[in-house]
């Protein structure tokens, strides 16, 4: 079975004219941008666990909650209304849809080790809320480009789908607008956007 199908993907690469390019072992600085977004989700994860002692189980669904975060990130406006409220995601890559995510947690975690279910629960719920947090303060950071002044960049033009930066989303849910008015300073760059 698995060679069929491994040998059915290699007559469609052939065919299609695909070709595979791999990265040496554990080099990661041959990755590029997917890389870099692999490093600091590990950090951000690092840091959210923190000081944590957690089971097997726990880390594993931990781990999940953050592919998933990671995952849900937009790429690009599913049409040209941002009142759609939805857009392409690695998720649709993947699953074909967005993402459920789990209910938040309510209460923050008790720091013994002799936690009920309940409290590992709330645990496990606090670090994905840090994770979030933290990832998405560094993602959007990221998205603005930052050029020298010696480097001309474009300006921002009415009609442009942006991520909005709101602190009181739930995970994994972006806040997306449109830009309807710019205003322009006196070097003629766009200083405000009316979203």
């Amino acid at each position: 079975m698995a060679s069929d199908v491994r040998s059915t993907l290699g007559t469609y690469g052939v065919h299609h004219q695909v070709e595979f390019v791999f990265i040496p072992p554990r080099s990661p600085h041959f990755g590029g941008l997917w890389e870099a977004a692999v490093k600091s989700a590990k950090h951000l994860f690092l840091r959210a666990v923190g000081n944590a002692l957690l089971k097997e189980d726990e880390v594993q669904t931990i781990l999940v909650e953050v592919e998933a975060v990671l995952n849900s990130r937009p790429l690009i406006a599913d049409s040209s209304n941002p009142n759609d409220g939805e857009a392409i995601t690695p998720a649709h890559f993947l699953v074909g849809t967005t993402l459920a995510a789990l209910p938040p947690g309510s209460a923050p975690p008790h720091p013994d080790d002799d936690l009920t279910h309940l409290q590992r629960w709330q645990l496990i719920s606090a670090i994905k809320r840090r994770f979030w947090r933290d990832w998405t303060r560094d993602y959007i950071a990221g998205l603005q480009q930052r050029v020298k002044w010696t480097k001309e960049s474009a300006n921002l033009l009415p009609g442009t789908i942006v991520v909005i930066k709101e602190d009181n989303l739930p995970p994994q849910k972006w806040l997306l607008g449109r830009v309807t008015e710019v205003t322009h300073g006196s070097d003629g760059k766009v200083r405000v956007a009316l979203v």
